[in-house]
């Protein structure tokens, strides 16, 4: 098992000065006030125990308000939804409560870099299918087909996807649901970046017609909130799933930081608006970044969704490695090479534009100083 193609590079910029990272995924804004503030007067009023293993009841039942007003999806706060230390957390849980040894996933490729190695980690065996940047990078209903076997447990998948930012409308995911009905697959969502969207709204993959009941949702705070030290998520699916989540969960994590569940209650009931303004600024920053990459001769597919771009580097004539290892000793600007998220992703590198526009604007000169070098 490799280590992460995301860490490899996030090492190396901690060695360098004067570096821009467009490498690690994570919000350049502070967490809202509001939230940091619930949690500190929850550490002045000596609230620092566990929870129960599902966690706090009244976060439990903010999130099954929260969704049914995105999405009308219903779910029981009591035993439809447990809170994780992060999805990934709930990733690697969910993997280890659902699949049996030799139990195959597919996991649609580009993708987030622990898709791969959790489902291995728990015995089961991840069933690579590619997706094209001619499609959007959207997954195909027929190729999800054709790669399916008897030992198919389940699909694997996140929209609006990292490290793509592709997005898949809900014309786009019912005839995947109707796939997924006919082989009677478990499908698990990552919908970490479900409020970062840009030309549309999200779509959950449980609202679709009879799909609740065979998907496993994940999602949390990170970043939409601007949270990623906080640790904190959710899973929410039908009760046995779920029941199957916390007992793998009780003996791993115990419980989500309460100080954090604290934190995430106040960022559902008051924290809108900052969410808002996050994303707009997000929205503002993907027009200029995209625009520039393709005016330096990088084309990139238009990402609708999440905080990334996946330009190709291909016309330049290097690997994505050597792209992006060339890039950071040569001009000290950061990405993430393609392969890290899938041998597919051969050819791209991630960019995050989840960081100032004066920074943005920089890269994007140190980024067309390269390139010309280069004579492509």
């Amino acid at each position: 098992m490799p280590p992460s193609g995301i860490r490899e590079f996030f090492d190396l910029v901690q060695e360098m000065d004067d570096v821009i990272s467009l490498g690690v995924g994570e919000p350049d804004f502070p967490t809202p006030w509001k939230i940091c503030d619930a949690a500190i007067q929850g550490l002045r009023h000596g609230i620092t125990s566990y929870t129960s293993n599902a966690g706090l009841l009244e976060l439990r039942e903010a999130i099954a308000e929260d969704l049914y007003a995105r999405y009308g999806v219903e779910y029981d706060p009591a035993n439809e939804i447990v809170i994780t230390a992060g999805v990934s957390e709930g990733m690697d849980v969910a993997m280890r409560a659902v699949l049996n040894t030799g139990d195959e996933v597919v996991v649609p490729q580009p993708c987030y870099v622990s898709y791969v190695p959790c489902v291995e980690l728990a015995g089961g065996r991840a069933i690579a299918l590619e997706t094209r940047e001619d499609d959007a990078f959207r997954l195909q209903p027929a190729a999800l087909d054709e790669v399916i076997t008897d030992r198919t447990r389940a699909l694997l998948m996140g929209y609006p996807n990292n490290p793509t930012g592709a997005v898949m409308s809900r014309d786009d995911l019912l005839p995947i649901a109707e796939v997924a009905d006919r082989h009677d697959l478990l499908v698990i969502s990552d919908e970490i970046y479900a409020h970062l969207t840009y030309d549309g709204s999200h779509t959950c993959f449980a609202s679709l017609p009879g799909m609740k009941a065979r998907t496993l949702l994940l999602n949390g705070f990170s970043k939409a909130y601007a949270m990623t030290g906080w640790r904190l998520g959710y899973a929410c699916g039908p009760p046995e799933l779920i029941e199957g989540l916390v007992r793998v969960h009780g003996y791993t994590a115990l419980c989500g930081s309460v100080i954090a569940q604290l934190g995430a209650l106040e960022a559902l009931r008051s924290c809108e608006p900052e969410m808002r303004q996050m994303v707009q600024q997000y929205d503002e920053r993907r027009r200029v970044f995209v625009k520039g990459l393709n005016d330096i001769g990088l084309r990139c597919f238009e990402p609708k969704g999440a905080f990334y771009a996946f330009p190709s580097v291909q016309e330049t004539g290097l690997t994505s490695r050597e792209f992006s290892r060339r890039l950071l000793f040569e001009e000290k600007v950061a990405v993430v090479p393609g392969p890290a998220f899938g041998p597919c992703g051969e050819g791209f590198v991630r960019c995050t534009y989840a960081t100032a526009m004066d920074q943005l604007q920089e890269a994007l000169a140190r980024l067309s100083n390269f390139v010309q070098r280069l004579g492509t």
